[in-house]
């Protein structure tokens, strides 16, 4: 008696295991899991490409002060240089007698000119 209520039990409890074991594994391959494993992974790799892209800025300016000192290149910087310019569009000047209305404009995306194929017509 004592060997059947052993086996039966061994026997149900494998099968509470093996259960619940086939239930993870079915949640982890839905849809939604997939996509949040996909979106996780796809976050974790952003991270890394951009800490290498941070320690490769990094070493390129350190080489770069290298040489620089290596060539002799630490010249000080000449402070009348002209500031960085902008667009020309943002930094042109109407001519003298010439309304405002007469700057290029830039092109903008409008509602009625629209090409987006997606669009139902």
């Amino acid at each position: 008696m004592f060997r059947r209520t052993f086996w039966f039990t061994a026997g149900a409890a494998a099968g509470v295991w093996a259960t619940t074991k086939v239930n993870r594994k079915l949640k982890q391959l839905t849809p939604e899991s997939l996509a949040a494993r996909a979106a996780d992974k796809a976050i974790e790799g952003g991270h890394k490409l951009k800490d290498f892209a941070l320690d490769v800025r990094d070493g390129m300016v350190r080489r770069e002060a290298e040489l620089g000192e290596a060539l002799g290149l630490q010249a000080p910087v000449d402070p009348e240089l002209p500031v960085q310019r902008r667009f020309a569009v943002e930094a042109a000047e109407p001519a003298p007698g010439a309304e405002a209305t007469a700057h290029r404009k830039l092109p903008h995306n409008s509602y009625n000119n629209s090409y987006n194929r997606n669009e139902d017509h």
